[in-house]
C-alpha cells in the first residue's frame, strides 16, 4: 500500500502546477525587471555618450567591454558562491549563517577588486600592445578609472542581492533598481552635457548609481523586519568562511566569465578593424540591445535557483 501511494505523491496535478507557477511568477517578475533596469543604466550611458561623437562612444564601448571582461564579470561570477552557501543556510533554517555568509561574500569580493583596479590603470599601455588605437586606448583608460568606485560598489551589491534572493525578498530590489535607473538617466545627462566632464560623466554617473543602489538596499536590510532573523553583526566567523567562499566562487566565476568574455571579445576585435571608431561604436550598440534580451533569461534562471 505504501509502495503504491509513493509514486502518486509525486504526480503533477493541474492545481499543483498552477500554484507553483504563481510562486515562480511572483519571484521571476521582480528579478527579471530589476536585472533589466540595472542593465538599462549601461544602455542609457551608451546612448547619452553616443551624442558626443564616434571617439567618445568607441572609447566608452571599449572601456565598458574591458571592465566587464576583467572586473565585473569576475565579481558577478564569484558571487554565485552565495547561491550555494546562502541556499544551504536558508534550507537548514540556520538564518544567522545566511548573514555571516553574506559578510564573507562582501569581504571576499572586495579583496578581488584592488588587483583589478591596478590592471585598469595601465589600460593605455596594454591596449596598444594588442593593436588598439592609441587615442581610443587613452580615452578608454580614463573612462575605466572613473568606473573603479562602481567596481567596489558592485562587489557589495552582488552579495546583498544574493542575500535577498535567497529569502525571496525581490520587491525591494525591483523598487531600488527602478528608482536608481530614473535618477541615473538624469544625472548622466547632467554630468555629460552640463558639468564639463564629457564622456567621463557617464562613468561617474554609473559609479554614483551603483553606490546609491547599495545604500537603498542596505537601508532596507538594516531596518526591515523581514531581515530580522538573518541580520547579524560582523564577526570573525565571516573571515573564517572566506576560504570556503573562494572554493565555490572560483569555479562559478570561470563559468560566468567564459560566457561573458565570448560576447565582449567581439567589441575588442572590432577595435582592430580599419575604422575602429565607427566599427566599435556600431557593434557596441548592436550587442547592447541583443544582451538586453538575454537578461530576461538570466533573471528567470536566478528565480529558479
Amino acid at each position: 500500500m505504501a509502495e503504491s501511494s509513493e509514486p502518486r505523491r509525486w504526480e503533477i496535478t493541474w492545481g499543483g502546477f498552477v500554484v507553483e507557477l504563481k510562486k515562480a511568477v511572483a519571484l521571476t517578475v521582480p528579478i527579471v525587471a530589476s536585472r533589466i533596469f540595472n542593465y538599462l543604466m549601461q544602455v542609457a550611458s551608451v546612448i547619452i555618450v553616443g551624442h558626443l561623437g564616434q571617439l567618445p562612444l568607441s572609447s566608452a564601448a571599449i572601456a565598458t567591454s574591458l571592465t566587464n571582461v576583467t572586473g565585473f564579470s569576475l565579481v558577478s561570477g564569484m558571487s554565485g558562491a552565495l547561491d550555494t552557501l546562502c541556499g544551504q543556510a536558508q534550507g537548514a533554517r540556520q538564518y544567522q549563517k545566511l548573514g555571516v555568509y553574506t559578510y564573507s561574500g562582501i569581504i571576499s569580493l572586495t579583496l578581488v577588486c584592488p588587483p583589478i583596479c591596478l590592471l585598469w590603470i595601465f589600460f593605455d599601455k596594454l591596449l596598444p600592445l594588442v593593436g588598439q588605437d592609441p587615442t581610443v586606448s587613452r580615452y578608454a583608460r580614463n573612462f575605466s578609472l572613473c568606473l573603479i568606485p562602481s567596481l567596489f560598489g558592485s562587489a557589495i551589491l552582488k552579495a546583498i542581492i544574493k542575500y535577498l534572493q535567497t529569502q525571496s525578498l525581490t520587491r525591494p530590489m525591483l523598487l531600488s533598481s527602478f528608482c536608481v535607473l530614473c535618477l541615473h538617466v538624469l544625472v548622466c545627462w547632467l554630468l555629460v552635457f552640463k558639468s564639463g566632464l564629457g564622456y567621463l560623466g557617464a562613468a561617474v554617473a554609473s559609479s554614483l548609481s551603483t553606490w546609491l543602489n547599495v545604500a537603498i538596499i542596505g537601508f532596507y536590510i538594516k531596518f526591515s523586519p523581514a531581515c530580522r532573523r538573518t541580520r547579524v553583526p560582523l564577526s570573525k566567523e565571516a573571515f573564517q568562511n572566506i576560504g570556503k567562499f573562494f572554493r565555490l566562487g572560483i569555479p562559478s566565476a570561470i563559468m560566468i566569465c567564459l560566457k561573458w568574455w565570448s560576447v565582449e571579445l567581439l567589441i575588442l576585435l572590432s577595435g582592430l578593424l580599419p575604422n575602429p571608431k565607427l566599427e566599435t561604436s556600431v557593434l557596441s550598440i548592436c550587442l547592447t540591445i541583443s544582451t538586453l534580451h538575454f537578461t530576461i533569461a538570466y533573471g528567470v534562471g536566478a528565480a529558479a535557483r
